[in-house]
């Protein structure tokens, strides 16, 4: 009875594991749709994993303080010359919170 337990609570445990990663699958591809097409973050910043090259706002690759709260902050109200994404409703609150997610998974990949 105890192994059947066992067996039972590891099939669940790697059901969740597997649709964690699809769903993480998911939502870094429309991160980069985001990152690249819809916000243009690519024309400012680089980002080597979405072979940006931009040259006006930061480096996100360099860039070591990072936090998904900071990103999703900057995103929303914008910072120095970067506009707020939120504020004017360029992008649904939704849409920053995957690009936010993206960009810091994707920071030094």
């Amino acid at each position: 009875m105890k192994i059947k337990s066992f067996l039972l609570i590891f099939f669940f445990f790697i059901i969740s594991k597997i649709h964690i990663s699809y769903a993480d699958e998911a939502k870094m591809k429309k991160g980069l749709e985001i990152f690249n097409e819809t916000a243009g973050c690519a024309g400012c910043h680089v980002l080597k994993a979405a072979g940006a090259e931009g040259n006006i706002g930061p480096n996100l690759d360099t860039v070591s303080n990072l936090t998904i709260e900071s990103i999703t902050d900057i995103v929303t109200y914008g910072l120095g010359v970067m506009p707020a994404f939120g504020e004017g409703e360029i992008l649904t609150k939704e849409e920053i919170d995957i690009v936010s997610f993206y960009v810091m998974n994707s920071v030094n990949k």
